[in-house]
């Protein structure tokens, strides 16, 4: 076959521009995959940022590209972009082919995690190795990356890319095709059976650099901290001819992982939250919900990676370490040295700024995910027979060691939001339940309690030990998690990791301390409330629900204007309170077990709170402060109202006349007795306001039928209002509204049949319903009038 001819790189460059606008995408993705077979690595150089650019968006985010993050597998596109982009596909083939070569793509500083760009701009190295050979000094604001290294670049960059994405584009973010090539690049370049894949193109040059080694010397607090390198001994040399196919593949998917930590997880400054000792650092990155998943969908892989360790190498020799392969010594040193430090920095930026709604859920699993490694070991009998949950096996001590602030700094960051939650709310109520039952496994809290132990362990022990060599994978050691620590010492290791990560001076709070106990005993009160709150509001459904019959409609069950909820509504509050009564019942359990509560106190509090409740302090106004603007709440009185504990009466403040047309109501009536009680208002509101003024009888039937001021003012006691509202003055006026309510017509209609079978005439009929209604009212207003007397 002949080879075909070779067009100049900016002339196919143009044809494909041309073509990219008019032609469907199975034939432009046809015609590239030819184009990639066909054409040299020298004619597609220029080719393929241009190709990057148009399949994952610019990096402004000006052009969305194939728009994968909302590309769901129900679209025909989705199986031609995913086909296209597989790690065997065209798209990765171009990646090898040029990656052969010695060529070089620029990527804008600018667009890289805030922390890594600021050190960047300040002349200063970032610590992660990936950037070690990538910078230009003095600076000219651009990456140097090879093919794949900007591939990746792109292609995770695309997830935190701000983009203008057309109205109407939602999916699941776990059907979408960006997610499931996320799992698909994990699964090919980190597997858990057998090698990664060889490239098919050889490639010498394509390995991630290093820099020196690291002294001998390790400082204390230097552990888990910043490593200059992960793998030495396998990336450092140029491969030889007869070396392990492995060890020359091993640099992909370290630039794989490297690359997706630092765009998805480096965002904020373990130096400044340090300093601040807080997260509540004002940082201008906050990540979305699909993003904060896609990190999950990470931590699950990279646990599951760490977790198929061989078991001949988990219990080999020191010495043994040097045969192991270089995927091997990369899952030992995986999670603890790629993840732990960003993630951990990542997940306090999320506790201590995310909205408290239910969009937390994605927060709150990435975390349980990452602090149960266990769930990730393949086994499928991670429960008991009975549904009770299985012990958590000693093996894992020294993870729960190594990541002790996972577990205790971050269950007091929850604890604290939990607080401040609607826990009547049953997504909220959830999430407490998940964080309880994950927590109440069998001895994690005891793991959990011995890594506290030795972390309170005196400093005088530790000072014998400094001048050992901490073990790392340069000197023979090991960083995964789940292994025996070989010659380590555990209490180096706990202080370590919470120095590293909290500073030298952190002041450190016991998880089972008597602080973190009282906040347990809070939360446990207010879920306490939120049952009461929850049972409360399951009464009222049941109770609407037996009043929604057919005399309703005319208003004659409810004649609560300003109730809100139809039948439907009310039923689905009720399943959703069934949910909140079982979810904050097992965490109260859950809670109880973690912590030793005593029972006893548990029932006394619990009998306290229903008391409370059942005293009617739920009827009364949330706590206050009265200012010349109204009533403003107080902390106390915001906590009230978020555990619906107490509330305001949300009432129609404004002109009675112009509220809205209500259900109960003829539009027409309403609109036409405005409109005549308007001109008698207009004609006779001077004679009115005499009248009402009388201290007579007169003036008290005046007053009854002419006035509202008595009723608004009362209104607004019970309510929120400003002076403005209080000072509005009150006219003495008629109101005809009431004749056009269907309720009113159907009794008129009744006492006109009534009387049409007693032989009265319509005139008639209508003077002894006038006469009948005015003695009616008259003896209201008279027995009212008394009660009012002292």
């Amino acid at each position: 076959m002949a080879a075909p001819a070779l067009q100049q790189p900016s002339y196919l460059l143009a044809n494909l521009k041309a073509d990219w606008t008019i032609k469907p995408l199975h034939q432009r993705c046809h015609e590239l995959s030819k184009i990639i077979e066909d054409y040299p690595a020298k004619e597609m150089h220029a080719i393929f940022p241009w190709l990057v650019e148009n399949v994952f968006g610019s990096l402004d985010g000006i052009l969305i590209g194939w728009n994968l993050r909302y590309l769901q597998a129900r679209m025909t596109e989705y199986n031609i972009a995913m086909d296209f982009l597989d790690p065997s596909g065209p798209m990765m083939k171009l990646v090898y082919k040029l990656q052969a070569e010695e060529y070089k793509y620029e990527f804008p500083v600018s667009y890289l995690p805030g922390p890594i760009k600021s050190s960047i701009q300040a002349g200063v190295l970032p610590d992660c190795p990936l950037f070690h050979n990538k910078i230009q000094f003095p600076m000219s604001g651009l990456l140097l990356l090879n093919p794949f290294e900007y591939y990746m670049f792109s292609f995770a960059y695309s997830l935190i890319a701000p983009k203008n994405y057309p109205p109407g584009q939602h999916g699941s973010c776990s059907d979408s095709a960006y997610f499931v090539l996320v799992n698909t690049y994990l699964k090919y370049f980190l597997p858990t059976e057998g090698n990664v894949p060889p490239s098919p193109f050889s490639d010498p040059r394509g390995t991630v650099a290093s820099p020196a080694p690291r002294s001998p010397s390790v400082p204390y607090v230097g552990y888990s901290g910043h490593s200059t390198s992960l793998l030495k001994r396998h990336i450092t040399h140029q491969p030889s001819v007869n070396a392990d196919p492995a060890a020359q593949e091993i640099w992909r998917s370290e630039t794989l992982l490297q690359v997706f930590v630092e765009m998805w997880l480096h965002h904020y400054s373990l130096e400044m939250y340090q300093k601040l000792q807080s997260p509540q650092v004002k940082e201008p990155f906050m990540p979305s919900e699909e993003h904060v998943l896609v990190v999950r969908l990470l931590v699950k892989h990279l646990h599951a990676f760490s977790c198929s360790l061989k078991q001949e190498s988990i219990f080999s020799s020191t010495s043994a370490h040097s045969h192991s392969s270089p995927l091997e010594e990369l899952k030992r040193v995986v999670v603890q040295r790629f993840v732990q430090q960003k993630l951990y920095v990542f997940l306090q930026h999320c506790f201590g700024h995310w909205p408290l709604d239910a969009s937390f859920r994605a927060v709150l699993e990435t975390w349980l995910s990452y602090i149960q490694p266990w769930r990730y070991t393949g086994e499928k009998n991670n429960t008991q027979a009975d549904g009770q949950n299985r012990s958590v096996p000693d093996k894992w001590a020294s993870f729960v060691q190594e990541n002790l602030l996972m577990y205790t700094k971050l269950f007091q960051g929850f604890l604290n939001r939990a607080m401040r939650t609607d826990l009547v709310n049953a997504k909220n109520a959830l999430m407490v339940f998940r964080v309880a039952k994950v927590f109440v496994q069998p001895n994690l809290s005891e793991m959990i309690q011995k890594a506290e132990q030795l972390f309170l362990e005196p400093e005088h022990a530790i000072l014998q030990r400094q001048n050992r060599v901490f073990l790392t994978p340069s000197h023979g050691g090991s960083f995964l998690s789940s292994r025996q620590p070989m010659g380590t010492d555990s209490v180096f290791k706990v202080k370590s990791h919470v120095y590293s990560l909290e500073g030298q001076d952190c002041q450190y709070n016991l998880m089972f301390g008597p602080d973190l106990r009282k906040n347990v005993l809070k939360l446990i009160q207010i879920i306490a409330q939120a049952r009461q709150t929850a049972k409360r509001i399951s009464d009222h459904s049941t109770e609407m629900a037996a009043n929604n019959s057919f005399l309703s409609w005319f208003s004659v069950g409810s004649s609560d204007q300003n109730n809100t909820f139809n039948g439907g509504e009310m039923d689905d509050m009720g399943e959703g309170v069934k949910k909140t009564h079982e979810f904050l019942d097992k965490a109260l359990d859950y809670l109880c077990q973690i912590f030793r509560l005593n029972a006893g106190q548990l029932s006394q509090m619990m009998v306290n709170v229903a008391s409370v409740d059942d005293e009617g302090a739920s009827k009364q106004l949330p706590d206050c402060i009265p200012s010349e603007n109204g009533l403003l709440l107080t902390d106390l009185g915001r906590l009230q109202i978020i555990n619906g504990l107490r509330r305001f009466e949300i009432e129609y403040q404004g002109d009675p006349e112009l509220q809205p047309i209500r259900s109960y109501e003829n539009a027409f009536l309403v609109r036409l007795m405005f409109q005549i009680s308007s001109f008698i208002n207009a004609r006779f509101g001077d004679h009115m306001e005499t009248l009402c003024s009388r201290q007579d009888l007169l003036g008290s039937i005046g007053r009854h039928y002419l006035s509202r001021c008595s009723k608004v003012a009362e209104q607004w006691r019970k309510s929120p209002v400003t002076r403005q509202m209080r000072e509005r003055p009150q006219r003495a006026r008629l109101s005809l509204r009431v004749l056009a309510s269907y309720r009113t017509l159907l009794i008129l209609l009744l006492l006109y049949m009534l009387l049409a079978l007693l032989s009265f005439g319509v005139l008639s009929s209508t003077g002894l319903i006038l006469v009948v209604s005015f003695l009616y009212e008259l003896l209201l207003n008279f027995l009212h009038e008394k009660l009012k007397m002292p």
